[in-house]
């Protein structure tokens, strides 16, 4: 049995990941490091909680003594590193926090990896020869992007975060190359565009427009509405971690998009007229989508091209975004109409 940590799993995509990955491999065990901030929470994980293979332990990344003692004491082979503050509002009003988890957190996990797995700098430790590191990281540290559909973000695309989340990302992303680059440990990046789908806090975009309708509550939408993303399915996400973990080649980067670019506009309106099919009220929700005042430093648009993880790994989505948002629009049904 190998045993992998997994940091932050208690998140939305983690919580997604790790009954996906116990699944399909028995040959895991599977730790959980996660300090359950506002943004974990333990009930996505109760599918787990009875496997043998699944350990939890509260905790905080950047608690160098824990997750030393993680490694010594389940002979640690491999990281997957979720753990991230991610959300680009709460980065605005208190960046510290961001630099501390995101850039301090991930770090610590390098090093301590580092120290575990290798004798020095490109030399492994016997039994410690294909140890990975996977971090995972998002299409943010790009910047934006023209409205020009043909301009989008692909893995050599330079480096140009615009807040402080995607800074503190863009940060710890350096931060593996250089582990990479100066001591040849094995590590590979994944970027990927917005995700969506069931488990997701519901500070996000999607959550925020279902539980404000069925509230009967404003729908608010920063700015003109205008603003464009690459929308991912959640799973789909999750299969493409497993394939760049398992096969993508050392020092690499991928970059994971679903090939889904929608404003925010047409978002709140394929949602709202799910909404209107499946729990149709007096009026239309539509009515509720109300404008307020839009983000600072507000990016315009991210769109990923993903021919390099399909055409080197053959990753390929299999939802595209109107199969997934009706996935989506039933699980929350069933979470927000209990």
């Amino acid at each position: 049995m190998k045993s992998i940590l997994l940091t932050g799993t208690a998140g939305f995509i983690g919580s997604n990941f790790v009954p996906y990955f116990l699944e399909k491999y028995p040959e895991y065990n599977l730790i959980n490091l996660d300090l359950l901030t506002y943004a974990g929470n333990l009930e996505n994980l109760k599918e787990c909680e009875g496997n043998p293979r699944y350990k939890f332990i509260k905790g905080d990344i950047c608690n160098r003594e824990l997750v030393e003692f993680i490694f010594n004491e389940y002979d640690i082979k491999g990281v997957i590193h979720f753990a991230a503050e991610s959300h680009v509002d709460n980065s605005i009003k208190n960046p510290g926090v961001f630099v501390q988890t995101n850039v301090n957190g991930t770090f610590t996990l390098l090093d301590v990896a580092y120290k575990y797995w290798m004798e020095k700098p490109f030399t492994c430790k016997p039994g410690y020869q294909g140890c990975r590191f996977h971090h995972i990281s998002t299409d943010e540290v790009y910047g934006t992007l023209s409205l020009d559909p043909n301009d989008l973000f692909t893995e050599n695309t330079p480096y140009a975060p615009n807040s402080p989340y995607s800074a503190s990302k863009a940060s710890s992303d350096m931060i593996v190359r250089s582990y990479q680059e100066t001591y040849g440990m094995d590590t590979v990046i994944t970027n990927c565009s917005n995700n969506y789908g069931p488990k997701q806090h519901d500070e996000k975009l999607i959550p925020t427009i279902i539980r404000n309708a069925l509230k009967g509550n404003p729908i608010p939408i920063y700015g003109d509405g205008k603003n464009i993303r690459d929308w991912l399915y959640v799973l789909d996400h999750c299969k493409g971690i497993d394939i760049v973990y398992h096969t993508g080649k050392s020092g690499e980067v991928y970059n994971i998009g679903g090939r889904n670019e929608r404003t925010n506009l047409q978002i709140v309106d394929a949602i709202t007229t799910i909404l209107d099919q499946k729990v149709p009220a007096a009026k239309s929700y539509k009515e509720l989508i109300t404008f307020v005042e839009d983000r600072a430093g507000h990016d315009r648009r991210y769109a990923i091209d993903a021919t390099k993880l399909e055409n080197e790994l053959g990753w390929k989505a299999d939802e595209t975004f109107d199969t997934g948002i009706v996935k989506t629009v039933e699980w929350y049904l069933g979470k927000y109409t209990i």
